[in-house]
C-alpha cells in the first residue's frame, strides 16, 4: 500500500516576501555606513598633530609605603588653526596620556590666522600668575617663543609668531593663558561684521592695502 503524502502548505516552510529580506537601514548597507563614518573619524584623528607639555608625578604615603600618581598636560592641533588642550590623571604614564589626549581633541578650538601662518594682530592674555605677550610677525621671522607656547602654536600650525610669558613658568598656567590670549584673536571679518562695516574699510586701516581700495 503506498504512503499518500499529504502537500503542505504554501506558505510554512517557505518564506513571505519581506521575512528574510532586511530593511533599508538594518542590512550590510547600514553597516557599510557607520564603517564609513568610523574610517573618516579615524582619518581625522590620523590628521591631529599632539604634544606632550609636561608630566607631573604625585606620591601619596599609605601605610604600605607611597603611591604614585602621574598627570600629564597634552596639547592636540590640526596645523590648520584647530587647537586645544587637556589634562589627564592616572596610576601610569600612557594612561594618563591618553586621556589628557581625549580631552583635548574634545576641547579643541578654532583661531583665525592671517594668511594661515600668524596671528592677525597683538594680544595679551592672563591666567593667574601666568601674563603672556603675543605678536603678529613678518614672513620668515618662525616661531620665537619657548616652552609650553611653542607646543601650541606648532600644533595649530602658526609659522610666524613672537611670543613672551612674563609671568610664572608654570605650564598650567602658560597654556591657559595662551589660550585665553588665542580666543580673543579677532580676524577683519569678525570686526566688520561687528562693526556693520566693509572688510576693506577695516584692513586699510591696518596699513594692509590704500583706504578707500
Amino acid at each position: 500500500m503506498a504512503d499518500t503524502q499529504t502537500p503542505r502548505g504554501p506558505g510554512r516552510n517557505q518564506s513571505g516576501p519581506g521575512r528574510n529580506q532586511s530593511g533599508p537601514g538594518r542590512g550590510r548597507g547600514g553597516q557599510r555606513g557607520g564603517r564609513d563614518r568610523g574610517g573618516r573619524d579615524r582619518d581625522e584623528d590620523d590628521e591631529l598633530i599632539d604634544k606632550l607639555v609636561h608630566i607631573n608625578r604625585v606620591a601619596k604615603v599609605i601605610k604600605g609605603g607611597r603611591r604614585f600618581s602621574f598627570g600629564a598636560l597634552v596639547v592636540v592641533g590640526d596645523g590648520r588653526g584647530r587647537v586645544g588642550y587637556g589634562m589627564g590623571k592616572a596610576r601610569e604614564v600612557p594612561e594618563a596620556i591618553r586621556k589628557a589626549t581625549e580631552k583635548a581633541k574634545r576641547n579643541m578650538v578654532r583661531i583665525p590666522l592671517r594668511e594661515g601662518r600668524t596671528l592677525h594682530h597683538d594680544i595679551r592674555g592672563r591666567f593667574g600668575a601666568g601674563k603672556v605677550f603675543l605678536r603678529a610677525a613678518p614672513p620668515g621671522t618662525g616661531i620665537i617663543a619657548g616652552g609650553p607656547m611653542r607646543a601650541v602654536f606648532e600644533t595649530m600650525g602658526v609659522q610666524d609668531v613672537v611670543a613672551k610669558s612674563i609671568g610664572t613658568a608654570n605650564p598650567h598656567n602658560m597654556i591657559k593663558a595662551t589660550f585665553q590670549a588665542l580666543q580673543n584673536c579677532v580676524s577683519p571679518r569678525g570686526v566688520a561684521a561687528r562693526r556693520g562695516k566693509k572688510i576693506g574699510e577695516i584692513v586699510a586701516r591696518r596699513g594692509d592695502q590704500p583706504a578707500g581700495s
